[in-house]
């Protein structure tokens, strides 16, 4: 596959906006974080309707793709945000309700709503929307209960801001995978790796991943802000399931029939095509930062 000079102009301008974008949502404090994954959760579940529609030949109205979406959103809410002193929120004569009970069974109750109503969508359809909950919004939630309120002193710093660290580390890892996959699988890839992508190679893959794995373990050790061996397995992680994120999305298009899901951006395409790789990364990550740190 030969290096186009032109896809790569448009792909690298984008990917500048693109990363002055998540950095300023990654750094700059926790609501800037939640509101830029907000935008991204419900950026990801409108293409998501998009292709179920077109993949199982149904439509349906707006107000289901609401109804759906913001029951995603509640739980981004309420399992993904640590620090929230829920039941403070909401109080009736000094009697205090707990809003997260209540956010919850409002939540149960549009999803029951949703499954015994709409009797035109096909059942299949019908999983397959409630399957987003799975594919899109479960890993939004560990990504954001990852980034919030993890302070750690160690030997180079003073409550450390953990959770930004491991946010930063799994972005990054994820940008620098896609693009080295992209340029030695350009320059030197000649080995199909899937039928579900064509345009990825073997050579380009590995390559990648290795590149990844290299770079986030140098940033590691000369920045100190994560153990050389943590930070080369969240690479690694990062990589692997990146990749088969990437694989996932590339067979949904291909049975819906479309190059992109989206065309917020240019060269790249839309939510889903960029993030498609995080929402298998980032579960992993979390799992390997509860399991194996006893962190989060």
């Amino acid at each position: 596959m030969a290096l186009n000079a032109a896809t790569l102009k448009t792909r690298s301008l984008t990917a500048v906006v693109f990363v002055i974008v998540m950095l300023a949502g990654l750094l700059w404090n926790f609501t800037a974080f939640f509101i830029l994954f907000s935008i991204i959760h419900f950026g990801c579940w409108f293409e998501y309707f998009k292709l179920v529609e077109k993949i199982h030949a149904v439509t349906v109205n707006t107000f289901t793709k609401l109804v759906i979406a913001i029951s995603g959103y509640m739980l981004l809410l309420v399992f993904g945000i640590n620090h929230i002193e829920w039941r403070y929120l909401f109080s009736i004569n000094n009697f205090t309700i707990n809003l997260k009970i209540l956010l919850w069974v409002f939540e149960c109750i549009l999803l029951l709503a949703f499954l015994i109503s709409n009797k035109t969508i096909r059942q299949k359809a019908r999983l397959a929307f409630m399957g987003g909950l799975v594919y899109i919004t479960l890993p939004l939630m560990l990504l954001l209960n990852l980034r919030d309120n993890i302070l750690l002193t160690n030997e180079y710093f003073t409550d450390l801001d953990l959770g930004k660290v491991y946010a930063c580390t799994i972005i990054f890892s994820i940008w620098i995978n896609d693009t080295m996959a992209y340029i030695v699988g350009s320059l030197i890839g000649k080995t199909p790796f899937s039928k579900i992508s064509p345009k990825k190679t073997w050579e380009g893959t590995i390559g990648g991943a290795l590149l990844c794995v290299v770079v986030i373990s140098l940033l590691a050790y000369f920045t100190k802000l994560l153990p050389l061996r943590d930070a080369a397995i969240i690479a690694a992680l990062c990589a692997i399931f990146g990749t088969i994120g990437d694989l996932f999305e590339s067979k949904l298009k291909r049975l819906a029939g479309v190059k992109d899901s989206g065309s917020i951006m240019p060269g790249h395409g839309g939510f889903l095509d960029r993030f498609d790789s995080l929402l298998f990364a980032a579960p992993m990550v979390w799992l390997y930062v509860k399991l194996a740190l006893h962190t989060v």
